[in-house]
């Protein structure tokens, strides 16, 4: 039988859940598309749900990590904040050194 380590990363307030691995994937595809909706659509994920985890990730953020902007000739349009881009980027490396540790305890135990 053949085993593996695995885990999840989050980060939480006493509240609330900030950030993990799937609102990293919302902030990261809406940095992409400029988009709540594109990036709600190509997650499988329904728009109010979306904009809910956005509205989360702001509310808890001393910063907004997203702006939107309605209406206009062109429609509206969202943007990742430069805050919103450093959370993106320290997730990241947090993410990748939980895999790391992962990795490294699965070869001490299994």
């Amino acid at each position: 039988m053949t085993f593996r380590l695995t885990g999840r990363l989050w980060i939480e307030s006493a509240d609330d859940r900030f950030m993990g691995i799937g609102r990293l994937e919302l902030l990261g595809l809406i940095q992409q598309h400029g988009s709540i909706s594109r990036a709600a659509q190509e997650m499988g994920m329904s728009y109010k749900r979306a904009w809910d985890l956005v509205s989360s990730l702001n509310a808890q953020s001393a910063q907004p990590l997203v702006l939107t902007q309605t209406g206009g000739k062109r429609g509206g349009g969202t943007v990742v904040t430069p805050e919103g881009e450093a959370l993106i980027a320290a997730f990241e490396g947090l993410q990748a050194r939980f895999q790391a540790f992962l990795a490294a305890e699965a070869k001490q135990i299994l």
